[in-house]
């Protein structure tokens, strides 16, 4: 069995995790066997090293991978998840990175001895940027949680919750949060547009502005709060937009009004 591993889809993030294991030198590319039904996604994987099939019953025959990695659409789960049945009862362990879709609804799927990891990814995890919170069932032993953690890091920073029903919330933050930041940019950029400034330099200053924000709070040992006071003169420009925007609590009051809209929905999907 040793440490291969089958991906299941190869979209834009199963070909991102793919890229970022072989690149990682984690895998090596002949140890992932891709099944994925779209001829031009099995031919990208291909040119990376790996192998590429239409189907799961197109894997060799006996085959037992160390670890399935299930990368398709919460729509389709069901219908491919009892492609997998046989090779689960051969031993096989599961990680799942399909939004919505817990990890008891796999087990049913599979066996009740199945080792399943859930993970929620999001999409900065395409260039290896990514934040991704992982579940495991109690099946998963220490050897397995440590091998997904580290084909997980090759996509960014890894945390693990202990508790499967904080993944609406980790939804809600992370896994929803880079459009929160996106339109953050678009809202930046347009006030930018409205004081004055040409379109194109309204945007670069606001997409820099937010990365490098982003890069230097990262980077420092202070927190977010000290970061802010430390660019917020007394009586100065920034006291001044920032009366606007955290007057009355408002700022605060507007994200978590948006974080537990995203949560409730996610429970809402996951029922």
């Amino acid at each position: 069995m040793m440490n291969t591993v089958v991906l299941a889809g190869a979209g834009n993030m199963g070909f991102a995790m793919l890229q970022g294991w072989i690149d990682g030198k984690v895998l090596a590319p002949h140890d992932v066997y891709v099944v994925e039904p779209n001829a031009d996604l099995r031919a990208r994987a291909t040119n990376l090293g790996a192998h590429a099939v239409s189907g799961v019953a197109d894997l060799p025959a006996g085959f037992t991978p160390r670890l399935v990695v299930i990368a398709v659409k919460p729509q389709v789960m069901g219908a491919v998840l009892e492609g997998y049945k046989s090779i689960a009862k051969s031993g096989a362990a599961f990680l799942s990175v399909a939004a919505g879709i817990n990890a008891e609804t796999i087990r049913q799927a599979l066996g009740d001895d199945t080792e399943i990891v859930r993970c929620m990814p999001n999409t900065p995890s395409s260039i290896g940027k990514g934040m991704l919170v992982y579940f495991n069932n109690d099946k998963v032993t220490p050897s397995l949680e440590s091998f997904v953690v580290s084909l997980l890091s090759c996509s960014g920073l890894v945390a693990k919750i202990d508790d499967e029903n904080l993944m609406d919330a980790v939804t809600a933050v992370s896994g929803s949060g880079p459009a929160y930041v996106f339109h953050f940019i678009e809202c930046l950029t347009q006030a930018g547009v409205d004081a004055g400034l040409p379109k194109e330099i309204a945007g670069q200053l606001a997409m820099q502005t937010i990365m490098g924000a982003g890069a230097l709070a990262a980077a420092s040992h202070d927190t977010p709060t000290k970061l802010r006071e430390q660019v917020t003169s007394p009586n100065g420009t920034t006291q001044a937009a920032l009366n606007v925007l955290m007057g009355g609590g408002r700022m605060q009051a507007l994200v978590s009004e948006a974080v537990e809209a995203a949560r409730a929905r996610s429970v809402e999907l996951g029922k």
